[in-house]
């Protein structure tokens, strides 16, 4: 996918809005939603499945820098959050330095850091849709709160802005509704529908600017 996106970038229109981070950012399905929508907005998306916010580091170039974007929205750390070893200090250690970089070389971009979404922990152990799935949406369910305060957290110190945008995706018992869902932690296009109305007063912003 970075070398994909490093000949993508080539004919890219700079200054637009970017959605970066990982699977569910990549399965975002922001360019069909505009056209179903009649609206006219240039919105690249540069999320890569599986990515850790490490990986990202790695990557910065081919999914940040080469757009030069005047907004970004990021969403990234779920699979991070994913691994039993990781700690809340790794998360703000590894997620700060993407913001570091992206006010060193976009001090103008307007970033959008979004609250990570909601999962199905008994969904993911029914499908098991790889060997980790259902200890993966165990540890997401239990460190979001944690996680999203990490956010949050930089949100404010970089002069970003925390958004949550996650209404309507949760069922009763505040986990992601089974019928959103295609795993328990992925989601079909009927939630992103949800997410992009929810994103709506943000987007107009972009606009705006």
């Amino acid at each position: 996918m970075v070398e994909k996106y490093r000949h993508l970038n080539r004919g890219i229109r700079k200054g637009q809005t970017l959605f970066v981070g990982s699977s569910l950012m990549e399965h975002f399905p922001i360019n069909e939603i505009l056209v179903n929508r009649g609206l006219d907005l240039a919105i690249y998306n540069r999320g890569i499945s599986g990515y850790t916010i490490p990986e990202l580091l790695e990557s910065m170039n081919e999914q940040i820098f080469d757009l030069e974007p005047s907004v970004i929205f990021i969403n990234i750390g779920t699979n991070d959050i994913s691994r039993p070893e990781e700690t809340k200090e790794d998360l703000y250690r590894d997620y700060k330095e993407v913001l570091s970089q992206i006010k060193e070389r976009l001090p103008l971009a307007l970033v959008y850091m979004m609250a990570y979404y909601p999962v199905n922990p008994a969904l993911a152990k029914e499908i098991q849709a790889w060997p980790e799935a259902a200890e993966a949406a165990r540890l997401r369910k239990e460190r979001l709160p944690g996680a999203n305060d990490v956010v949050k957290k930089l949100a404010a110190e970089y002069c970003y802005e925390y958004i949550d945008v996650n209404e309507g995706l949760y069922d009763d018992a505040g986990e992601l509704k089974r019928e959103l869902s295609t795993d328990g932690i992925h989601m079909w296009p009927e939630a992103y529908e949800i997410i992009f109305d929810n994103m709506k007063d943000y987007l107009s912003k972009t606009v705006e600017k």
